[in-house]
């Protein structure tokens, strides 16, 4: 009824070089993770966005998520920064929290073009107007 311990012990044998090369990949470490591309975009923020404390939460905003990049006011009254970093991030600012921003703020459009990513050690910060 039940296969012979000896049958089930035959079936189940592994030479000891093929254990040891299996333990050895086993416990190897894995690989590092790939780092993906840096993606950079200009973007042109247009509705109630200056006068409403939109910088400086795009400072705080992308600062949180990791990004590299500069924010200002321009002169016709919309808001322009530069977003570098990982691109699920990048696109997450674009589409998530720009569109949204500060409570104070009503935004209109969020107009992307795309960019040269900036180096990662240049932080966020603001810039002043253009």
């Amino acid at each position: 009824m039940f296969p012979s311990t000896s049958a089930t012990a035959s079936r189940l044998l592994v030479p000891a070089a093929s254990r040891r090369a299996m333990a050895a990949a086993a416990s190897a470490s894995p690989p590092p993770p790939q780092q993906s591309v840096p993606k950079a975009v200009r973007v042109v923020v247009k509705g109630r966005v200056q006068g409403v404390f939109f910088r400086d939460w795009t400072v705080e905003t992308a600062r949180a998520l990791g990004l590299a990049g500069w924010v200002r006011n321009r002169r016709d009254g919309t808001v322009e920064a530069l977003l570098s970093g990982e691109p699920a991030r990048v696109d997450e600012m674009v589409s998530r929290r720009l569109p949204v921003g500060p409570p104070a703020a009503t935004v209109t459009a969020v107009l992307p073009s795309p960019a040269d990513p900036l180096d990662p050690s240049e932080g966020f910060h603001r810039k002043p107007t253009a």
